[in-house]
């Protein structure tokens, strides 16, 4: 490993480090602002440069000068501070002086670096080049004048979002960064584009002069809109949610978000339940807690527990579930489910229902078999991973289900399920890759865990792990990626019913059950739940208040403190951001405060002890951000599967939640994206 020293400090690092990567790991800043860390290296702005001995005489940039054995760097010399001096007067000379009208302001790498390696003056008098604005969809303001081709942006698009319709034209002090024909850049990774850019030329459409960053308390927290469990920052104003920002989690979500996590944020505020309302003589009329509360307790009275249900929702934390089974068991009821989406998968074995190799594992694994998933639309991150892995050339995918444009090749097997038993029985060419593979991994889509023979591709999967070696060592293959961010912590629960989703359903509709509690589930058709006694418990006025005869306002997840479990199992701890609207409350308190009123107070007073409890039952409720491992075990049913082929979960990304779909910026996307596949089609073109 080469041995250099910068600004007199002797460092060892890694071979085919780079300079500007040594002086991190020294504690010595360069600035940068073409450098990223996740994108390929471009060594355009130039203001890395640093002087190196031995070696030439001109400037190097350090960016894209590997570090060598017996290299001496300065990065603080009179020489370096003129070369960045010089080089920020040149990116000064077009920019347009309007830092105070500016989205950027206050948090822009520019204004910082101009502030501290900066000239002071401008020597320019030259009339400045004028860049008109370019389209570039619902999400992304382009204010091009400002833009100093980095490429930043370029470079997520082709290797991050894997949607190359990002580019330059012209040359010299004409170029100018454009999507293809001034279209929306499709892809549901792009407003990362305006955390990279470094100067604001690109920003939030949706935030445009919405407030400045000094005005905003910032809460980290966890994203729900899928079942990864982003780490995201909510910035607040009041009681408003200004934007969702990206945290940095190497293991989960790395610095990325999706769209739908990041510009959704406006359905927080519209459509929302704010006070309790009951059904009088066929008309929902606002009411007082104690009524509606007191019209429950009365219905409830004297019905057997088989005669009660719940329904658990897509959007759910850990608090209010296991405050709701506490609730329902005391009251002789197991019938409370959690598979809103019709999912057949079992709480028996832990193995079975997580994404077990973890989402940075995604990065060992050197074959990759997709069964019934669209992971571009369930879990664009996810995706990214995978993209990441495949770029390598060292991983292999195929795709059992519908063909779909998942931003990278993949060898399309078929959409029949009889395909898994192919490569269980090695008819299937695939087969043989998964057999040279060291470390090979399936992943398990809701589009197969939500049909009537899903027991048996669970099996059918469960033995192709076992036969090609998916499980080994420290390695576990088996993969099953949700959609719902309540999913996992429901299952850990146990709030899987005999009955089913199915079986309560129609058990409302022939009138064996009386009593419904729908805690936020508005992700499935409530037209059979008319007959029965419907409580719903939620956030928005979305499909389950259609059939509610009470109506219990809760709180988003914004506004709440609770506990997910993402998609591979780590425990993740959300926070409030702001409170909720009117007389809206924290879920878990409307159901202790519920138990008081029908004779079956809980045992807990606040949620520290809430939280204690459900550790106490659950104890892995208390392992916070840690990835579980799982016992290897026998899961799936043996037996025929059917000749329907898979149809994939989401078939609309922009609208898979009460808050998604409440958002008028998803439905902007909605309608650019429409209009874009339109224009491919009818131009025969792929941008």
């Amino acid at each position: 490993m080469p041995t250099l020293k910068i600004d007199g400090i002797e460092i060892e690092v890694e071979q085919g480090t780079t300079v500007l990567q040594a002086a991190e790991q020294a504690g010595i800043e360069i600035p940068r602002f073409c450098y990223h860390e996740r994108l390929s290296i471009a060594g355009n702005c130039r203001m890395c440069l640093v002087e190196v001995s031995p070696g030439p005489p001109k400037p190097a940039a350090s960016c894209a000068l590997p570090a060598g054995d017996g290299m001496e760097v300065k990065t603080n010399t009179e020489k370096v501070r003129k070369f960045r001096e010089g080089v920020m007067e040149f990116l000064l000379i077009n920019h347009p002086l309007d830092c105070p009208v500016c989205d950027q302001g206050g948090e822009c790498d520019l204004q910082d670096q101009s502030v501290a390696y900066g000239l002071g003056n401008n020597r320019y008098s030259e009339k400045r080049r004028i860049v008109k604005e370019k389209n570039m969809g619902p999400l992304i303001r382009t204010i091009m004048t400002r833009c100093i081709h980095c490429t930043r942006c370029v470079r997520f698009a082709e290797e991050i979002a894997g949607v190359p319709s990002l580019g330059a034209v012209g040359r010299g002090e004409n170029t100018q960064i454009t999507t293809y024909g001034e279209q929306a850049f499709a892809s549901e990774l792009s407003g990362n584009v305006v955390d990279l850019c470094p100067v604001g030329a690109l920003t939030s459409k949706p935030y445009t002069f919405k407030a400045r960053p000094w005005e905003l308390k910032s809460t980290e927290t966890i994203d729900v809109h899928d079942a990864l469990g982003s780490n995201i920052r909510i910035d607040s104003r009041g009681r408003a949610v200004m934007r969702a920002l990206p945290r940095i989690h190497e293991d989960v979500n790395e610095e990325w978000i999706s769209d739908k996590t990041r510009h959704a944020v406006d359905g927080l505020s519209k459509n929302r339940l704010d006070r309790p309302y009951v059904k009088k003589k066929g008309k929902m009329v606002e009411a007082s807690w104690q009524e509606a509360f007191q019209i429950i307790a009365n219905k409830l009275k004297g019905l057997k527990g088989d005669q009660i249900a719940g329904l658990v929702g897509d959007l759910c934390d850990g608090e209010s579930m296991y405050a709701l089974k506490q609730l329902l068991n005391s009251l002789g009821s197991e019938n409370i489910d959690c598979r809103i989406d019709g999912s057949k998968v079992g709480a028996k074995h832990r193995v079975g229902y997580l994404f077990n190799s973890g989402v940075s594992g995604i990065a060992q694994a050197d074959a990759c078999l997709l069964i019934g998933t669209n992971p571009r639309l369930e879990s664009p991150v996810l995706n990214a991973r995978l993209r990441q892995r495949w770029l390598t050339r060292d991983c292999k995918v195929a795709n059992i289900g519908p063909a779909v444009d998942l931003s990278y090749k993949v060898e399309q097997l078929g959409d029949s399920v009889a395909i898994l038993q192919d490569i269980l029985d090695g008819k299937n060419n695939f087969a043989k890759t998964l057999k040279a593979a060291k470390k090979p991994m399936l992943i398990l889509g809701t589009g197969a865990l939500n049909r009537s023979d899903s027991g048996q591709i669970i099996k059918l999967a469960h033995d192709i792990a076992e036969k090609y070696g998916f499980v080994k060592g420290d390695w576990n293959g088996f993969n099953v990626l949700h959609t719902a961010a309540s999913r996992v912590a429901a299952l850990d629960l146990g709030l899987v019913s005999k009955k089913g989703v199915d079986g309560i359903l129609s058990g409302a509709e022939n009138g064996t059950i009386k009593v419904v509690y729908n805690l936020g589930a508005d992700e499935l058709d409530t037209s059979q739940l008319k007959k029965a006694f419907v409580i719903y418990q939620g956030s928005h006025g979305d499909e389950g208040v259609k059939n509610a005869d009470v109506i219990l306002p809760g709180v988003a997840y914004t506004e709440k403190p609770g506990t997910y479990i993402n998609t591979e199992g780590r425990v993740q701890r959300a926070q409030r951001a702001i409170f909720g609207p009117g007389e809206a409350r924290e879920d878990w308190t409307i159901l202790r405060a519920l138990s008081d009123v029908v004779g079956k107070t809980l045992s807990f007073d606040d949620i520290a002890e809430l939280r204690a409890a459900m550790i106490k039952d659950y104890a892995h409720f208390g392992q916070i951000d840690q990835k579980p491992n799982a016992d290897w075990a026998e899961i799936g049913v043996a037996g025929k599967v059917s000749k329907d082929a898979f149809e994939l979960a989401i078939k609309d990304f922009y609208g898979t939640n009460p808050i998604a779909r409440s958002s008028l910026t998803m439905d902007q996307c909605r309608d650019a994206m429409a209009s874009l596949a339109q224009t491919e089609g009818a131009t025969g073109t792929n941008g």
